[in-house]
């Protein structure tokens, strides 16, 4: 059995995590961390584990941690950072479901979050956890940057036409929608329910921090930097990102070509499904489940591809990735533990 930890575990990405985790066939929790929840038992602050798993939550003890094989760090961004290296130390592989570990540049980093990497020799090793595009990577890592959920949208969105050299690196957009679980569990005053319910908004327009990771992602696709325009809406449901992404195109195509395009370039790939020419996702067809569905139109006046995607911001959006690179690291099948279908209703 592989022994886990999953540091911030009274969160939202982290309690799914851990809800995906009491079900995997090849795991045993063996730390809950949670700082706000300390000796409290996990089915009393989520009672929807009662019977299920009955487990105390405890501060951060490295050394208790060391008897594990991976740790989960589901911390705030900034904080990872300052627990990881004494983990990797220790030995553990680790998963980080923070932004601190995803970037490439140590400077990017820094630009967009405001504040210095401590330990931005760890970057050159740290593998981005989209197993789509790194698997190979991914399989002999010991740190993995679980990347966020509109990153994970974004990027398998828009990564066949880039990879095929059919879609323009300029201008292209990216509209995004997101449930509230995608801010977290805050009591902050724009997330409580008279505020959201009824309500659409965008928000850090221009300046969103997942910006800088899709720029990367799809600029190591294509081989050159790209800049993008990415607006982030925060939507009046719990789960869910729906992503449209705009991309311009060097020839003449058609939606059936492009369709085939992305059946294609996902063909070996479980948890991307493309959808039939002329079907498009919706997030209820994926709340719940670890699967990214895709579906590609064509503008034909403006000879412009226009790609829905839509996932789980909780789910491949954070814990059910977080899984699959587990899945990954230890030569399980990937797909253990996650070939759920979602919830629908």
């Amino acid at each position: 059995m592989i022994k886990a930890a999953v540091l911030g575990a009274t969160g939202y990405a982290g309690i799914e995590l851990v809800r995906l985790l009491t079900n995997h066939s090849e795991v045993s929790i063996e730390i809950l961390g949670s700082q706000s929840f300390a000796g409290q038992k996990i089915s009393d602050v989520y009672k929807n584990f009662n019977h299920i798993l009955e487990k105390e939550c405890e501060t951060l003890d490295l050394d208790a941690v060391s008897k594990c094989d991976v740790a989960f760090t589901a911390l705030p961004h900034g904080a990872s950072k300052t627990v990881i290296p004494s983990l990797l130390e220790r030995g553990l592989k680790v998963i980080d479901l923070s932004g601190d570990y995803r970037y490439d540049d140590a400077a990017v980093y820094e630009e967009w979050y405001g504040e210095k990497h401590s330990s931005p020799e760890l970057l050159k090793e740290s593998v981005y956890g989209l197993p789509e595009l790194h698997r190979d990577k991914i399989k002999k890592a010991r740190l993995i940057g679980n990347p966020g959920c509109y990153t994970t949208c974004s990027i398998l969105g828009a990564a066949p036409l880039l990879a095929n050299k059919i879609g323009e690196t300029k201008n292209i957009i990216v509209d995004a929608k997101s449930g509230v679980t995608g801010a977290g569990r805050s009591a902050a005053l724009p997330y409580s329910f008279c505020e959201c319910t009824e309500n659409s908004k965008a928000y850090k327009v221009t300046n969103h921090r997942h910006t800088s990771e899709i720029e990367q992602e799809l600029g190591n696709i294509a081989g050159e930097k790209i800049m993008i325009s990415f607006t982030p809406h925060l939507i009046p449901q719990k789960r869910g990102i729906l992503s449209t992404i705009y991309v311009n195109l060097n020839r003449e195509s058609s939606a059936q070509e492009l369709t085939e395009m992305y059946k294609e370039f996902y063909k070996d790939e479980f948890f991307v499904r493309v959808k039939e020419n002329g079907d498009l996702p919706e997030t209820k067809h994926v709340a719940g489940s670890n699967f990214v569905d895709i579906g590609v139109c064509y503008d034909k006046r403006l000879q412009r591809a226009v790609v829905v995607s839509a996932l789980d911001n909780i789910v491949k959006g954070a814990a059910g990735q977080a899984v699959q690179n587990m899945n990954l690291l230890f030569g399980l099948d990937e797909k253990t533990g996650l070939a759920n279908a979602g919830f629908y209703l």
